[in-house]
């Protein structure tokens, strides 16, 4: 059985915005030797799948300074201190489409995005029988198309490798999970 490691010291490296780069330093229970970890704390995050009264996906097409591309993914974000899970999904997904469902989303699985060095926690929703119902309203860095794909052209662009972003893979897993379509 793996031992947990004991952190004997935290530092305070830098912060990131949307990460707070920290070092711990850990002793390794197997050899009692100590070393030092970087981790990056950050919020929790979330994403929604906005499903449309015609099923149809809701998508966003973004572009992303990490890999100096544009992307297609599903709407998502940060959770703020002290909000509902559930709550931030449905704020990103009305932020960054327009798009409202009705009623509640349904929670349909947690991932750690990278737990080799990120703290947090990505929830997935679904949210069903969704319309248009307002403007975007995006911050100053955001520049965001909405794209509506059916289940099988969402299946072609993974199959492809449009859609690589890993979060958004685990999400559609998680929703063809729940609809038993793998």
């Amino acid at each position: 059985m793996i031992e947990k490691w004991t952190t004997t010291d935290e530092k305070y490296l830098l912060d990131l915005k949307i990460f707070e780069a920290k070092s711990r330093k850990r002793i390794n229970p197997k050899n009692g030797m100590e070393s030092y970890f970087t981790v990056l704390e950050s919020q929790d995050w979330v994403n929604i799948i906005p499903v449309t009264k015609d099923n149809k996906i809701v998508m966003v097409e973004q572009y992303r300074h990490g890999t100096d591309s544009v992307t297609i993914e599903l709407p998502g974000g940060m959770v703020e201190h002290g909000e509902d899970y559930a709550d931030a999904a449905v704020r990103e997904c009305i932020e960054e489409t327009g798009y409202k469902g009705i009623g509640l989303p349904v929670r349909l699985g947690q991932v750690r995005p990278n737990p080799a060095f990120l703290t947090n926690k990505c929830t997935t929703f679904l949210w069903n029988d969704c319309e248009l119902f307002n403007e975007q309203n995006l911050d100053h860095n955001e520049v965001i198309n909405i794209k509506l794909f059916t289940i099988d052209e969402i299946k072609k662009m993974i199959d492809s490798g449009i859609i690589n972003h890993s979060i958004i893979l685990n999400a559609f897993m998680f929703y063809f999970m729940y609809k038993a379509i793998i």
